[in-house]
């Protein structure tokens, strides 16, 4: 199918990888929705819809799609990318903050799956949902979010096998440190050293095989890759990890 008929939906669109992925999926001609809690604050692709709404909330995630649904007849690709991030000891989370987190890191995703199936099966389309290195090796203070991250590669696995009858692909990205805010928002959990935040930027990229962190780009290219039904056609349940080599040297080096 020729790339501007072909629709797809990014939550937390206004991060900073939702905000990379939304303009790489226009740089190929696809139609983006995009959903965010906060109004949209970057030029959105003129031939796109920016949806406003709390996903962490059923409710809103029921009206989200049939709203798509009046629209769009099909769905080609759904990126789940919508998390928040609690950087602080376990035992110092609170349960309000662990909840609200599952119910967007986790939740959000099981119920905008399953509200949206029916879009996705009319296209055979794929589902990319955006996890964390974390799920696979992590830190100290984090422990929520690693754990939220750790479950939706899980999940990624077992929706590729129910969904795998009606065509539609299921995979996971891995991101290693990529420069956001959220990136430097966590960046005060002790794991690096420097006095301002770009000492820990320089900090952390010497802790990379390839000496840098990631930019947002870079991983929306690679969200756009699983989702293209041509380029990832064979690829499904896994979890594509983009960490610029963070996560293959032994920590004892």
């Amino acid at each position: 199918m020729d790339a501007a008929n072909r629709s797809v939906l990014i939550t937390g669109a206004n991060g900073g990888i939702g905000r990379a992925t939304v303009l790489e999926f226009a740089r190929h001609g696809w139609q983006v929705i995009g959903v965010d809690r906060q109004a949209v604050s970057f030029e959105f692709p003129e031939n796109g819809l920016f949806i406003q709404t709390d996903i962490s909330k059923a409710e809103n995630v029921a009206k989200l799609f049939r709203q798509v649904g009046e629209s769009y007849p099909r769905l080609d690709a759904l990126v789940n990318n919508a998390a928040i991030q609690v950087a602080k000891p376990l035992i110092q989370t609170s349960l309000e903050e662990w909840d609200d987190l599952m119910a967007i890191n986790l939740r959000a995703v099981f119920y905008s799956v399953k509200v949206a199936y029916p879009l996705l099966k009319a296209a055979q389309g794929a589902i990319v949902n955006v996890s964390s290195v974390h799920a696979v090796a992590t830190s100290a203070d984090i422990a929520s979010y690693a754990a939220s991250k750790g479950a939706l590669v899980a999940l990624t696995r077992a929706m590729a096998i129910e969904f795998a009858a009606d065509h539609v692909r299921v995979n996971a990205i891995l991101p290693g440190a990529v420069d956001t805010p959220m990136l430097e928002a966590g960046l005060s959990r002790g794991h690096v050293v420097g006095s301002t935040m770009d000492d820990r930027k320089a900090d952390l990229a010497r802790k990379h095989v390839i000496g840098r962190v990631g930019t947002p780009a870079e991983i929306a290219k690679a969200i756009v890759f699983l989702a293209d039904n041509e380029q990832s056609s064979f690829m499904t349940g896994h979890p594509l990890i983009v960490d610029g080599g963070a996560t293959i040297r032994l920590s004892t080096e």
